[in-house]
């Protein structure tokens, strides 16, 4: 796993990535999910959520576990 180094610039906290890491453009969208911050590219930020879907075999969750639908009156 690689890191990146922290610092401070004025008043706000900045990451230093590694090249490899380096995004197109000047702005990320940036989201915290309890400890963990995710910094997605603003250009095409579901590039990669759809290129991620090439990873799943085609019998993924094919026998999941799932509840019965409710019936509900409305």
């Amino acid at each position: 796993m690689h890191t990146a180094k922290l610092f401070i610039n004025g008043k706000s906290q900045a990451v230093r990535l590694p090249k490899e890491y380096r995004f197109k453009g000047s702005e990320v969208y940036v989201n915290k999910i309890g400890g963990t911050v995710i910094l997605f590219s603003k250009q095409d930020p579901w590039g990669p959520f759809f290129e991620s879907l090439d990873n799943f075999t085609d019998d993924f969750m094919s026998e999941r576990m799932q509840p019965a639908l409710e019936k509900r009156e409305f």
